[in-house]
């Protein structure tokens, strides 16, 4: 009796367990040491994250940018000439600087100057860039190859050395346009001064400007229609559209963004000029062919009048961004349509 109950209350070994698909869960031990839980790390809001990424670049432009505009801005309302700039001194005189400057018949000389520079520029440098880009999609390998080099290398020579250049193709006495006008039977050109006017030198400054920007406008233009599909050329040609139908009707279309960003560029770039009219005369003959930058480098390094010059570079800026608001418009406008 005592043997068979014992049989009965032992189970064998080999016996399967009453329910396969159920895991036993091993005994829990007792008197061990329970783990240190592990350190989660918090990780940082989404929103943050760009705003750290940035954060670098932001500081330097406000260091490098935002700063320098910022004391520029406080120093048109000051008066800093040679003596205040002798004793150290910077006393606030209001909107003097702004008075003076808006009732100067010189200042409103220099600014019609400065629009009409930059206008001639801009229309001269996207027309012929544009025409540039047409004949780089047009030409073969190596034709395009020879162009795109020489308008890299014309692009990629310093400003002080293409115009120290510019300055010994128009020099007086050696100059090689000099010689080109003899030879070709121009009278009146021995020893031709061609900086004799402000006009003149203007002309040349543009020669030089228009030269030195063309080339990236001409490479943007070749690398944008490249973009446009061959089957609208073929559709055009097949309506019967000729050249100039095909830029209106296929090319420009498709490139606005292209033309409108450029054209926003290139009027930023021509606007600002300063090396370009400098380097060539120094805003001469007697200050004739000054811009905006240069006549307010020339009223604060050689006049001393630091304050003022000041105030021209402010409502320069101010004339700048009355400008681009109207691309601002067009750019916007185009957004909303697409």
């Amino acid at each position: 009796m005592t043997v068979q109950s014992q049989g009965a209350a032992t189970a064998p070994q080999d016996a399967p367990p009453k329910s396969a698909g159920r895991q036993q869960t091993p005994p829990t031990t007792t008197g061990t040491t329970p783990s240190s839980p592990r350190r989660v790390r918090t990780p940082l809001p989404s929103g943050w994250l760009p705003y750290l990424l940035i954060g670098p670049a932001v500081l330097s432009l406000a260091t490098l940018l935002l700063y320098p505009l910022v004391k520029n801005v406080i120093l048109s309302f000051q008066k800093v000439d040679k003596i205040e700039f002798i004793q150290r001194k910077a006393p606030f005189n209001g909107v003097e600087n702004y008075t003076q400057l808006l009732g100067d018949a010189h200042f409103w000389t220099v600014v019609v100057r400065t629009f009409a520079f930059t206008a001639a520029n801009v229309a001269l440098i996207m027309v012929i860039g544009s025409l540039l880009g047409i004949l780089l999609n047009r030409l073969g390998t190596w034709m395009r190859l020879v162009l795109s080099m020489a308008l890299v290398m014309a692009w990629a020579m310093p400003i002080v050395a293409s115009g120290t250049v510019f300055q010994w193709l128009f020099d007086e006495q050696f100059g090689v346009m000099n010689w080109v006008m003899r030879t070709l039977g121009f009278s009146g050109y021995e020893q031709h001064n061609w900086f004799e006017s402000g006009f003149s030198t203007l002309v040349i400054v543009t020669v030089l400007v228009v030269w030195g920007s063309v080339p990236f406008v001409a490479l943007n233009m070749y690398a944008g229609l490249t973009t446009v599909s061959g089957e609208l050329y073929e559709a055009a040609r097949m309506d019967g559209a000729n050249g100039w139908q095909t830029f209106w009707q296929v090319v420009f279309p498709n490139l606005k963004p292209f033309f409108l960003v450029t054209t926003f560029l290139e009027v930023i770039w021509v606007f600002k000029a300063f090396t370009q009219v400098y380097a060539m005369n120094r805003g001469g003959p007697d200050r004739a062919s000054e811009t905006l930058p240069v006549f307010a480098f020339v009223e604060g390094q050689s006049q001393g009048h630091y304050a003022l010059a000041a105030a021209i570079s402010v409502l320069t800026i101010v004339m700048l961004v009355i400008v681009m608001s109207f691309y601002f418009r067009l750019i916007l406008k185009q957004e909303e349509e697409q």
